[in-house]
């Protein structure tokens, strides 16, 4: 950058902040040898760029159930990921644009003992929305809800790894795990970890939903709405712009687009790809696409028949036309999937081979070990685990005919879909929005003890790989371990996974923002603190 770019930077930001008006920035910018019309364009973008207090932010999301709850433990989805965690609190630590992992509670972390012993700072000044100083007791009372013998949080397989929690005074959290963990700053960023007030009694106010976010809750109706208030005492700065933030479950991906386009929210998530040209020809909103570490997936239930045989869930997965359904169901916006539910971009990730594709006479020839000739069984759908998932069963379900697999399609309710059908029915359609390491990936959903193992699948060589990997700081030896796990899961696991599907999200385009994160939906679901209204 020259002499008279820093120049007209500078004086950009003094017209910014009010201190000289944009005639005079003007007439700088022309003794630079700059035109006029050049002039007002950086002027204007940059006005446009900056961020701006105020205005009431409404958001359109294609989750949200009735059976919804406050215990972050049971954060189904985006719609309680995004609005009662990204909006409303904080974890110890957080996933930045490029993926990268930062102290957010935390304002520092540091390993020992070979990653087994982590100490993590808690930054000074952090507050909760009663005003209450958030100390390290706060943090291992957070963390130690979700660790009770009959708790069902999701969290609960992620930090079953630590050993001890223990404050080191009111600012210090030392965490003592069984197996060394490099990627533990990773694991505590998870949205179903925020850190909540410690109750007298050791446990903690989960009901209350007093968090530290950038926004106060005023009011949750579980599969309807939840709504927002600033909080004027958040401890970042330049996050948190809008006065008031609401968030509004609407599932139909149809009622969600007829929102944005009258006005009625700003933002919505999972456009329906076969509207997508109704938005862009809109000149007040703009259409975003960002490949994350999402993915459609079919899950069965390898502990009951007939996919406790391995032989045939590899018939069903040679069944599927995944090429077809990218095309034909998402035009295109995806790579196909193979079955490995580690997104290409994350760090060992690996392409396993063979590769899954459809192959009528591969489908006969492993129905033909499994003893069958022929093959039926249900396969319970519904939009709510992700918008196409009805119609690409119905398209497998006219393929797999070829295959001599008769796939009986029940279109299940929306709400209440994933605590009535997911986990409960034998095959379902199902979500997930991936994760940073291959390691929470599949502690998540593939350990034998997850939660959210949502195939009941139980590998022993795979779980000891898991626990083995985790500890190993030779990252050659940790690249094959995991690209052994990776391989076992592909031949011998019950997902079919269909495709790496793009984040397809459209808003106003008077709404500005920075880099958007592609760990999660919605900016990272923290869209309510990082964006902001440009006019």
């Amino acid at each position: 950058m020259n002499d008279t770019q820093h120049k007209l930077n500078a004086a950009l930001g003094q017209a910014l902040k009010g201190r000289i008006t944009r005639r005079e920035f003007t007439q700088l910018a022309l003794a630079s040898g700059v035109t006029l019309a050049a002039a007002n364009s950086m002027f204007t973008k940059a006005w446009a760029d900056e961020p701006k207090k105020g205005g009431n932010f409404k958001v359109g999301v294609g989750h949200g159930a009735t059976t919804d709850s406050m215990d972050p433990g049971l954060y189904p989805d985006q719609f309680t990921g995004t609005a009662l965690w990204g909006t409303l609190a904080n974890s110890l630590t957080e996933i930045d644009a490029d993926g990268n992992v930062m102290g957010d509670i935390a304002e520092s972390f540091e390993s020992s003992d070979g990653a087994k012993k982590w100490v993590f700072k808690v930054r000074n000044g952090v507050t909760f929305h009663n005003g209450k100083t958030v100390t390290a007791d706060d943090v291992i009372a957070s963390l130690q809800h979700h660790l009770g013998e009959n708790s069902k949080s999701a969290a609960k397989s992620l930090l079953k790894e630590v050993a001890v929690m223990k404050a080191d005074g009111p600012n210090t959290v030392v965490f003592e795990l069984t197996g060394g963990n490099a990627d533990f700053p990773y694991t505590v960023s998870d949205y179903h970890m925020p850190i909540m007030p410690k109750n007298p009694d050791g446990t903690v106010d989960w009901q209350s939903g007093i968090r530290t976010g950038a926004y106060k809750l005023d009011k949750f109706d579980p599969g309807v709405q939840a709504s927002f208030t600033k909080n004027e005492n958040y401890y970042k700065p330049g996050k948190g712009w809008f006065d008031t933030v609401q968030f509004l479950s609407i599932k139909d991906s149809a009622a969600r687009t007829n929102a944005l386009l009258s006005g009625e929210i700003h933002y919505m998530d999972r456009c329906d790809l076969k509207t997508l040209d109704q938005l862009k020809a809109n000149p007040d909103l703009t259409v975003s696409e960002i490949t994350g570490y999402g993915h459609y997936i079919y899950v069965m239930n390898v502990t009951q028949k007939p996919f406790d045989d391995v032989n045939v869930r590899m018939a069903i997965k040679y069944s599927m036309p995944r090429d077809a359904i990218l095309e034909s169901v998402f035009l295109g916006h995806g790579t196909v999937g193979n079955d490995n539910p580690i997104a290409p971009t994350v760090k060992f990730a690996i392409d396993p081979m063979p590769k899954h594709t459809y192959d009528p006479a591969k489908s006969k020839e492993y129905l033909k070990k499994a003893g069958l000739d022929s093959l039926a069984f249900d396969l319970s759908v519904a939009d709510a685990a992700f918008a196409g998932a009805v119609d690409a069963a119905l398209l497998w379900k006219e393929k797999a005919k070829d295959c001599g697999i008769d796939i009986n399609v029940i279109k299940e309710p929306e709400d209440g879909y994933w605590d009535n059908v997911w986990l409960k029915k034998p095959f379902v359609a199902s979500y997930w929005s991936g994760r940073p390491t291959v390691d929470w990936m599949m502690t998540t959903a593939y350990a034998a003890d997850a939660a959210w193992n949502d195939t009941f699948w139980k590998n022993a060589k795979f779980n000891e790989l898991l626990i083995a990997a985790r500890s190993e700081t030779d990252e050659a030896k940790r690249a094959a371990m995991y690209a052994e796990m990776q391989q076992i899961l592909h031949d011998d696991g019950g997902l079919v996974n269909m495709l790496f599907n793009s984040y397809v999200e459209a808003h106003a385009k008077n709404l500005g923002h920075g880099k958007v994160a592609a760990n999660w939906q919605l900016d990272g679901m923290r869209v309510a603190e990082r964006w902001w209204f440009t006019s």
